[in-house]
């Protein structure tokens, strides 16, 4: 059963985003490892473009939802049934699945498995027979980008940076909840600017160790989604956003 797993993931995953980054590496001059992970990134990105673009508008419409939320918590404290049933009528009327704002985050991580497995066999040799007949065998890959850095090793710079901008992402999405109020709401907020400093330091630790071919993608796909951010609540008209 393993087995038949793993080898599902390495055909529909890894052999995919493998010959992808060998394609654009073959087809960029001067072959710059780390320009063909940017295009690699904006292709995969793009490609759930529509998914993510839901999952924040189902973000900031559960962050508008809060008050209501904690009023229907606030109505039925101890009849978890009348209280579940309360909700999902709100969110039926508002035509919100609160389980949308995940399905990204469960998709993106089997691609970030994928990747660590590129990044991290990928460039040795015995690597390059698993391309496809139609993507040209490069005699080697060079793992350097803009001749500067090596993405093969670990690099602190960029594990800092990707840091700084998850947390500019997460605070984007923090400045579009509205506030609420009753029981519970404290504790709430309080766990939400805790996930504000928390998820840049676990960036940062994660990146400290790794390939900074995985930290670019982070990097690349995190300024991605600070972009799609910002147009969704532009476009929602929701404000400036929080510089606390």
């Amino acid at each position: 059963m393993i087995s038949f797993i793993v080898n599902i993931f390495n055909e529909v995953l890894y052999q995919p985003l493998f010959n992808g980054l060998v394609f654009l590496y073959n087809i960029i001059p001067p072959h710059d490892f780390g320009v063909a992970i940017i295009l690699l990134t904006i292709i995969i990105r793009l490609a759930l473009f529509p998914l993510n673009q839901k999952a924040i508008k189902s973000q900031k419409a559960l962050g508008d939802l809060q008050p209501q939320i904690k009023d229907i918590q606030a109505k039925h404290p101890t009849d978890k049934v009348k209280q579940s049933q309360a909700l999902m009528e709100l969110y039926k009327s508002n035509n919100i699945n609160p389980a949308s704002g995940c399905l990204p985050i469960l998709i993106q991580l089997p691609i970030l498995i994928a990747l660590y497995q590129v990044f991290w066999n990928g460039l040795k040799p015995e690597s390059l027979n698993l391309l496809y007949s139609f993507v040209s065998r490069p005699e080697a890959i060079d793992p350097m980008f803009l001749g500067l850095i090596s993405l093969a090793a670990a690099n602190k710079i960029m594990a800092i940076l990707a840091g700084v901008l998850t947390f500019w992402q997460s605070k984007m999405m923090s400045a579009t909840q509205t506030p609420s109020s009753g029981k519970g709401s404290d504790f709430s907020a309080i766990m939400n600017k805790q996930m504000v400093y928390f998820m840049p330091l676990f960036t940062i630790f994660i990146a400290w160790n790794l390939p900074a071919g995985l930290t670019l993608y982070w990097i690349v796909t995190t300024l991605f989604g600070i972009g799609q951010q910002y147009y969704v609540i532009k476009k929602n008209g929701t404000g400036k956003i929080s510089k606390n």
